[in-house]
């Protein structure tokens, strides 16, 4: 436990004198470039802020294209005054394009903390169902009851006589009319009902 707080404490002690030197190499720039007073200070403070802004949208795990562009942003609005104040730029004469820098710097700052802490992130998921109006489900298709065949009569039984007599009778229609004798025909000729003419008519 004791090497872990070590660890943590040390960590600490870094990431503090990390973050005290660029905040002073920023109000540095923010002063030469023409900003005294209290607006110098709040420039580290602004840049410090969109940082962690940017690394907790990160940390959340959506967004990443915009918490990784306004995270790049200022980054490089640190590393730009730490590496200016160096020795590599006179801060007793600041070119005119860091001065409109350093004087547009409050507007984009704002842009990207308002658009990072006011996004709402994607989550990838659909649109919240409650438990009142429970999930949608399919409408389950309508039972459609078996259609079942009507039920076939029983076979009319044919005297084997009766149908010797009928192709008789077939025979004769035919060779007088030229056609084969219908069912109507042949039941009026036999005189038998409309089951025995059916049946009988089957056979020939």
């Amino acid at each position: 436990m004791r090497a872990r707080l070590a660890r943590v404490d040390a960590v600490l002690v870094q990431a503090l004198i990390a973050a005290a030197l660029s905040f002073a190499h920023l109000h540095d720039v923010a002063v030469a470039a023409g900003q005294d007073g209290w607006k110098a200070w709040a420039y580290p403070v602004s840049v410090d802020l969109l940082l962690v802004a940017a690394w907790r949208r990160l940390r959340s795990g959506t967004t990443k294209t915009a918490a990784w562009c306004w995270f790049v942003v200022a980054l490089t609005a640190s590393l730009g005054a730490n590496v200016a104040t160096a020795g590599l730029l006179d801060l007793g004469n600041v070119p005119a394009w860091l001065r409109i820098l350093v004087a547009g710097w409050p507007a984009v700052a704002f842009l990207g903390g308002t658009l990072l802490a006011h996004t709402a992130p994607k989550t990838g998921l659909g649109p919240e169902v409650t438990e009142e109006d429970g999930p949608e489900t399919a409408p389950e298709p309508l039972a459609h009851p078996a259609i079942e065949a009507p039920p076939q009569p029983p076979p009319v039984p044919v005297p084997s006589a009766l149908v010797a007599h009928a192709r008789k009778v077939a025979a004769e229609h035919h060779a007088r009319t030229g056609t084969p004798i219908d069912t109507p025909t042949l039941r009026a000729r036999l005189g038998v009902p409309v089951p025995m003419a059916e049946a009988i008519a089957a056979h020939l």
